[in-house]
């Protein structure tokens, strides 16, 4: 009699992007697969999908693997994460329990970079505002921004800080970088220069842009304090996390001109908040999430995370987080 094929549940393709994809195809050659394409509304809702799973595959950050959720599935082996950021799941909790987590660093990195270029040049030159001025049919004159010449300051020099900081360099901009572990061989092949503290890059940038990781020692790395420091023509980038700021305090130096723009992918809750104060500002350039949104990166993390998937199934591990 032939074993029972492992359950995987994916309980939070929504919007869908793994569905009928290779690597859906790739986890129903090695299991039973069920995929929910609507978002759970609750922790309940999230429990019941998964209660028998054997193997999850988290789609979406709204899911939230806490310790009761990881308590309440004592088949769970393996959690799947689609994505680098795993700051939706209680890591100790999942070493407690065995639960191995696994993600997908480095698939999104050209997304990434790319989208955090966009915003500069978007701020830098006025591109929105512009664009609707021409729209209304107004032909209105004003001064742009020129970053060749500028200080790009990158904080977090992991593969996508690395990324920005070569784009940067390719507009004719000077790159300096500040990070918890500086690599000075890095820094000689990418051709940017480590500053020694967090404070120079805020002081001598033109562009600040965040590439670090969400962590306890992260958290609101950047509040009003380190706003201050800023030049009052510098703009301000984030594609990282937006728990990496404290929302409020940017929303102040913008609105008062501590700073001249920001252009922001991520934010404290998401989505947005539609009467969260940062919408009403002219000075700013949002997208919802959005940068690692291209068919390449999509389909890298995908195939990656069932190739995680697989792997443990024959006995390695792969990515593992936890």
């Amino acid at each position: 009699m032939s074993q029972p094929r492992p359950k995987i549940v994916i309980p939070d393709d929504f919007p869908p992007v793994i569905s009928d994809t290779a690597a859906h195809r790739t986890l129903q050659a090695h299991g039973e697969v069920i995929v929910y394409t609507t978002r759970p509304d609750s922790q309940d809702e999230l429990i019941a999908r998964i209660r028998d799973a054997h193997t999850v595959v988290n789609i979406r950050a709204y899911c939230k693997f806490t310790a009761d959720v990881l308590g309440a599935c004592p088949g769970l082996k393996h959690l799947a994460v689609w994505g680098t950021g795993v700051d939706n799941v209680d890591l100790q909790a999942a070493q407690a329990r065995g639960i191995l987590v696994t993600n997908t660093p480095n698939t999104a990195t050209d997304s990434v970079a790319e989208q955090a270029l966009a915003l500069m040049l978007a701020l830098a030159r006025k591109i929105p505002a512009i664009d609707a001025q021409v729209k209304r049919g107004e032909w209105g004159r004003g001064m742009l921004t020129q970053l060749c010449g500028k200080t790009l300051g990158i904080i977090g020099t992991g593969v996508i800080g690395r990324r920005m900081a070569q784009l940067g360099k390719g507009v004719g901009m000077e790159v300096i970088a500040w990070t918890f572990h500086p690599d000075a061989a890095t820094a000689q092949d990418v051709g940017f220069r480590y500053v020694p503290t967090l404070a120079e890059v805020l002081r001598q940038a033109d562009v600040v842009s965040l590439h670090l990781r969400y962590s306890l020692d992260t958290e609101r790395l950047i509040g009003a304090k380190e706003l201050a420091l800023m030049k009052p023509t510098a703009f301000f980038i984030n594609t990282a996390r937006g728990q990496l700021v404290e929302q409020q305090a940017l929303y102040e130096a913008l609105r008062d001109g501590t700073i001249a723009g920001a252009g922001l992918d991520v934010f404290e809750r998401e989505p947005i908040d539609p009467q969260e104060p940062l919408l009403t500002l002219p000075n700013v350039v949002l997208s919802p999430h959005t940068a690692g949104t291209t068919p390449e990166a999509l389909m890298n993390g995908l195939n990656l995370c069932a190739a995680n998937v697989v792997a443990f199934f024959e006995g390695g591990v792969r990515n593992r987080v936890s």
